[in-house]
């Protein structure tokens, strides 16, 4: 075959990748990708096809993030052993890249389930839902200190678990069932952060049966609504174990807490009905 057929041109070569031609213009302005044949009489770039495989590899090193520099020295030294430890590092950060959006996924999935919750919301209603298992991470001093120093060991709690945004988590405070039956609802035992992904759990909200309800307002009415819980509870035969969680749902769409709206989760027995 004539090699003058064998040979493309820019516009078919970038064609050919998916690419634009002033990319394969800037690759040979840096030095990292030259065309086979520049035609001495018009400047017109031509490329090989065989060529095709060193692009393909440059452009897989620019999608995971290498510098032009790093992929110019890559390209002066091709070698398996390079080309491993490169691929070993990339794979590595990728997967790094795919728990973090995994977290992300399923954090904003949660958002989502309460934006669509807070459309058909009842303030007044209590339900029983049954709830997945949780793994939470805990501050147990979060309550009792300063707020300052509440929001110091949230931050040393996220840095140690490596939750870089706080949207990467959602945040609520727990409150012992055995404290509610003896009318101290103030008794936190601490502050807690939701993740996908914990390394090591500080606390497991168990999967079950979980009384429902709301609580719109500050945080000093959420006492009589727990009061209003006990005695629907206590009028339907359901009995309590464990903790009680409540969790912020409407945060992001709030100004006043006025407004603010805490779902309150408490695990039942499962002996209890839903009346």
């Amino acid at each position: 075959m004539n090699e003058k057929i064998k040979r493309l041109s820019i516009g078919q070569f970038a064609a050919l990748h998916r690419i634009n031609k002033k990319t394969l213009m800037w690759y040979d302005e840096k030095g990292v990708f030259q065309p086979a044949e520049i035609d001495p009489e018009n400047g017109y770039r031509y490329y090989s096809y065989q060529q095709s495989t060193l692009l393909e590899t440059i452009l897989m090193l620019r999608e995971l993030g290498l510098s032009l520099k790093e992929i110019g020295s890559f390209v002066e030294n091709r070698s398996a052993e390079r080309m491993e430890q490169i691929l070993g590092e990339q794979l590595e950060q990728v997967e790094k890249n795919i728990r973090h959006l995994y977290t992300v996924s399923q954090v904003l999935a949660s958002y989502r389930q309460d934006m669509r919750d807070l459309q058909g919301i009842d303030l007044e209603a209590i339900t029983l839902v049954e709830q997945p298992e949780k793994s939470l991470i805990t501050i147990p001093d979060g309550l009792q200190v300063s707020f300052e120093k509440g929001v110091e060991c949230v931050l040393t709690e996220r840095a140690c678990h490596q939750i870089k945004r706080m949207y990467h988590t959602r945040y609520g405070s727990i409150i012992p069932v055995s404290k509610l039956y003896e009318g101290d609802f103030e008794a936190y035992s601490s502050i807690f952060m939701e993740c996908v992904q914990i390394t090591e759990a500080t606390h497991i909200r168990k999967a079950g049966i979980y009384l429902q309800a709301y609580c719109k307002g500050d945080w000093d009415r959420l006492p009589a609504r727990y009061e209003e819980i006990l005695v629907y509870a206590a009028r339907h035969g359901i009995q309590f174990e464990g903790d009680a969680y409540e969790t912020g749902i409407n945060a992001m769409l709030v100004d006043s807490m006025e407004d603010y709206i805490t779902k309150i989760e408490i695990p039942v027995r499962v002996s209890a009905k839903n009346g």
